[in-house]
């Protein structure tokens, strides 16, 4: 299938799920993240979940990642470049919803510091769907693969997804930024 398919199929099949199906998933993959050989890192960039779109839930990854003293980052959207700026997530971090229901950090005197992408080493990458070699989908924007290529080359990419993978995407783009792991409900899969 083609990326277009995918996103059209993987819309539906997470439509047809129930917020209890939503979150009892989010938590067995939190879970199961837990298995990873990630956590002697400190800088983790999370995406923070679009309930309208029925994403994974990742307050159990902020958790987890709060728990274990973790420096987490969030980021800030640039629709007109597809970029993305991270910031250091502190107590005094707020958020609002912008035009894509996606909640990002306010600027203001409140706001914690921009973080270079220099110092990500582990990125929790959103995902429609994604195949056996590690090839993603997501919302066509850009905005993952643009920030994920302004990366070290060794940052740790983690899709997470309620699905097991295709056998293949066909219409791959050579911009486009493979993974290096998926988690699931019941798998983690490695591509490296």
């Amino acid at each position: 299938m083609n990326k277009k398919e995918l996103r059209a199929k993987y819309k539906a099949l997470r439509q047809e799920l129930s917020l209890d199906e939503i979150e009892d998933k989010s938590l067995a993959i939190a879970n199961r993240m837990l298995q990873l050989d990630i956590w002697h890192k400190t800088y983790f960039h999370l995406f923070l979940t679009i309930e309208e779109q029925k994403e994974v839930e990742t307050e159990f990854v902020l958790q987890i990642l709060a728990g274990k003293d973790k420096e987490i980052l969030v980021s800030k959207c640039d629709f007109e470049s597809s970029g993305m700026t991270n910031y250091l997530l502190t107590d005094n971090t707020k958020f609002q919803k912008n035009q894509y229901n996606i909640y990002e950090p306010v600027d203001g005197p409140d706001a914690s510091g921009e973080v270079p992408n220099s110092k990500t080493e582990v990125v929790f990458v959103p995902l429609l769907a994604y195949d056996k070699l590690g090839n993603r989908v997501g919302y066509g924007k850009g905005f993952y693969d643009n920030f994920l290529s302004k990366c070290p080359e060794d940052v740790i990419k983690v899709g997470l997804s309620f699905f097991e993978p295709e056998e293949t995407i066909e219409d791959v783009s050579p911009t486009d930024i493979r993974l290096d792991y998926c988690v699931t409900p019941t798998a983690i899969h490695s591509f490296r």
